[in-house]
């Protein structure tokens, strides 16, 4: 199976094009929420956290979310710690999907950290999204009304710069509301129909 990244910062519009990639039928993996539902509800992950950050990290075999944050990103061992053990999941459960996709020609994988994690290497080819960053803080804002400009400015800075990204991408598809985004995708999605008949 042709695997097909899709990755771009916070607000770029990366889940605005997996939905063009699937009215088209091609089917896409969403890394970053089934990160989330792994976290919660896979055994592996659960001991690991509790081990690592007591039982207050599953208070009343809850995920506690806002503890797992406050301690996980305090210090960058922690983070490293806390991806060390869901990444790796994470990729076993992206195999096992792709295993499951039947009469496609190509899937996606969409997340917002495939470069940072490492794990654009196990994928064909990737497409880096990319906007301003004064359009991708107010698309930010606008959807995510508990967030502030700060915060969401905090996490940009957190992330790799577009310019790091595309240097590494295949394909760029610009969603500055300049470039019109549905034939960008067409294009994209015809020429990997064509790679993979080749």
């Amino acid at each position: 199976m042709y695997k097909v990244g899709i990755t771009g910062g916070i607000g770029t519009g990366k889940s605005t094009v997996c939905r063009i990639f699937s009215a088209l039928g091609i089917p896409c993996y969403d890394a970053d929420s089934r990160a989330k539902w792994l976290t919660e509800n896979h055994s592996g992950i659960r001991e690991a956290l509790i081990r690592q950050f007591g039982p207050e990290v599953f208070a009343g075999g809850i995920l506690n979310r806002s503890f797992l944050a406050a301690a996980a990103f305090k210090d960058a061992a922690q983070t490293d710690f806390l991806n060390s053990i869901i990444h790796p999941v994470v990729r076993e459960d992206f195999i096992e999907w792709t295993a499951a996709q039947q009469g496609v020609p190509y899937v996606l994988k969409e997340a917002a950290l495939l470069y940072e994690a490492g794990s654009y290497k196990d994928l064909d080819c990737m497409i880096v999204v990319t906007a301003p960053l004064g359009l991708r803080i107010k698309r930010v804002l606008s959807r995510d009304k508990h967030r502030t400009e700060k915060q969401v400015v905090d996490i940009i800075n957190r992330q790799w710069p577009d310019e790091k990204k595309i240097e590494l991408a295949d394909h760029v598809i610009f969603n500055d509301e300049e470039h019109l985004l549905v034939p960008q995708v067409i294009a994209l999605h015809e020429q990997f129909i064509k790679t993979t008949l080749s």
